[in-house]
Formats: structure tokens, C-alpha cells, sequence
């Protein structure tokens, strides 16, 4: 079960793409949800394709397709998804403006977290039915990122999965969880509370303080502005810093898993070579030819 949750969560990422998604229903309709390259809400809809509703169906995802710029299509796996991949098909053929790709995706789950109390925090708004076409956007450009806001064993992990200690499962589940969330790492200035909850060393106080912060001050510039977040201590930075990354920062280590304690020994390197940090970073046959004692401390 664990390796299962592993794969699902380390499937590989769509990336910053306006998707789409569909949550498949025959007699209730395919809920639809459009996603910004962000993941931000941008659009949503309830189409009636297979209720003889087709043609009007065809024309509003073309639409919607065409006004922002959808790149990919992600369709729930469940009831009616064969249906709704065929209609998708056809409203290409109709329309061969309508180039996104289409991608089947697991809705493992979406339906207990269009319930759950995060999804009605972050869409107090929205139809519950629709907050599921929401994740199977989402899933789709980012797996891990949201999934984590689901109870592992929602997401269904295996066959039998119900005839095992329920507390063992819940903890080994959930270890996977931080593991694959550690080993990724995670981009301070975009995560969502669930997803910093799940780093090393941060609790879900420290979690909610940081997007606070975050929404008041703007993004963060470096890794060392984690210290005015409130309640985030020292200890607590020491420990999750090295998994918060910063794209486009102040500093390019901040973007990197290198910990904030080793930059002095990478700024050695730097001196030693008398070589720009860019040109330095993933030069292996470079690296390879420097002697790790020559930069070490009684730190490192």
C-alpha cells in the first residue's frame, strides 16, 4: 500500500499549464472546471453531453477552451469517463481550434475532499459537486500537491486495503506522505497550508503563519525571511529550510536543497574556483575534480 501511495504522489507533474478538468456524470452532467497555469479558479461550468445536450455542451468547452488558453484536458476516471473522453474527441473534430491535450486522470478521492472542511475554505462558494472537477485539474499539473490535502487512505492504495490495521496503515501512509513531500521539496512562495504542514519540522501553526505572512508581505525573497514568520523559531528553521525552495530569489541556493548552514562552504568553492554560482550548480565534471577537505570546517 505504501509503494502504491508513493507512486501516485511522485507521478510526474504537468507544470504551470491552464487545464481543465472533467468530472464525468451521466444524468447529473460532467462538471466542468478551468485552472489557470497557477492553479487559481478561473472558470466553471456543468455541461449535459450525454443527455442530448452534445451540441451546446461542445460549443461552452470550446469556448472556454479558446478564452483561457487551456493547454491540458484531465478527465476524472470514474463513471461516464469513456463517455465523456469520447465527446472530447468529437468537440476537437468540431472545433480544431480546441488543441489540448487530453489525459485520463485517477479521481481517487476528489469526492471526499469536495467535502471535506479545506475545500469549503478554499471555495466557500462553489458547488460541492464542482470542487472535484477542481482537484482533477489540479492532480493533473501537480499531483503531489494536491493530494496531500486528502487522507491517505482515501486515495486508494490497494485492494484489501480495508482488512489491515487501520492505525498501522494510517501511520506508514502517512510517513510516505512526508517522505515524498521532503524529497520533492516545495516552492515556499506557491505551497498551501496542507502541503507545509507536511515538511520536517513545521506544525500546521507554522504552516498557516508562513501563507500568512505570505499574503501581507508578498512572496519571499530569501530562505532567512522564514525567521519573521511568527512562532517559527530557530529550531524550526533549522530543520525545514533545506526543503522550502525559492524560484527567482535573492539568492539561487535558495532554489536549490542545499541547507542555509552549508552556504559558507559553498561560497568557499566559489572563491576557490573563481567561478559564478550558475556556471558552478549541476557542473558534475567540475565538482568531481575538488576535494571535499579543502572546504570543510569544524561545522562540515
Amino acid at each position: 500500500f505504501a509503494r502504491n501511495l508513493h507512486d501516485l504522489l511522485m507521478a510526474a507533474p504537468a507544470g504551470l499549464r491552464a487545464t481543465m478538468g472533467l468530472d464525468p456524470g451521466l444524468r447529473t452532467g460532467v462538471k466542468v472546471a478551468v485552472v489557470d497555469a497557477t492553479g487559481k479558479l478561473v472558470a466553471t461550468d456543468t455541461i449535459y453531453p450525454h443527455t442530448g445536450q452534445a451540441a451546446k455542451a461542445a460549443m461552452t468547452v470550446a469556448a472556454l477552451c479558446e478564452k483561457h488558453n487551456v493547454e491540458l484536458v484531465a478527465i476524472g476516471n470514474g463513471t461516464a469517463s469513456r463517455e465523456t473522453e469520447r465527446f472530447y474527441l468529437d468537440v476537437q473534430k468540431q472545433f480544431p481550434k480546441v488543441t489540448a491535450q487530453k489525459v485520463i486522470v485517477s479521481e481517487a478521492g476528489a469526492s471526499v475532499y469536495s467535502a471535506s472542511e479545506l475545500a469549503a475554505q478554499e471555495f466557500p462558494d462553489l458547488d460541492v459537486s464542482l470542487r472535484g472537477a477542481v482537484s482533477i485539474a489540479r492532480r493533473l499539473q501537480d499531483p503531489l500537491a494536491e493530494l496531500v490535502k486528502i487522507d491517505p487512505k482515501s486515495i486508494g492504495v490497494g485492494q484489501y486495503q480495508h482488512d489491515v490495521s487501520q492505525t498501522q496503515l494510517a501511520r506508514k501512509l502517512d510517513a510516505v506522505v512526508e517522505d515524498c513531500v521532503n524529497a520533492v521539496g516545495v516552492d515556499l512562495n506557491t505551497a498551501s497550508v496542507p502541503l507545509l504542514t507536511r515538511v520536517a519540522g513545521l506544525t500546521r501553526m507554522m504552516a498557516q503563519n508562513i501563507v500568512a505572512w505570505r499574503d501581507e508581505n508578498g512572496q519571499f525573497k530569501n530562505r532567512q525571511q522564514l525567521l519573521k514568520v511568527s512562532r517559527l523559531g530557530p529550531k524550526a528553521f533549522e530543520q525545514c529550510a533545506g526543503f522550502l525552495r525559492i524560484n527567482h530569489g535573492d539568492n539561487p541556493l535558495d532554489a536549490s536543497t542545499v541547507h542555509p548552514e552549508a552556504y559558507p562552504v559553498v561560497e568557499r568553492i566559489l572563491a576557490a574556483t573563481q567561478q559564478a554560482l550558475k556556471d558552478l550548480m549541476g557542473n558534475s565534471s567540475e565538482l568531481r575534480n575538488l576535494k571535499a577537505s579543502d572546504f570543510t570546517d569544524e561545522k562540515f
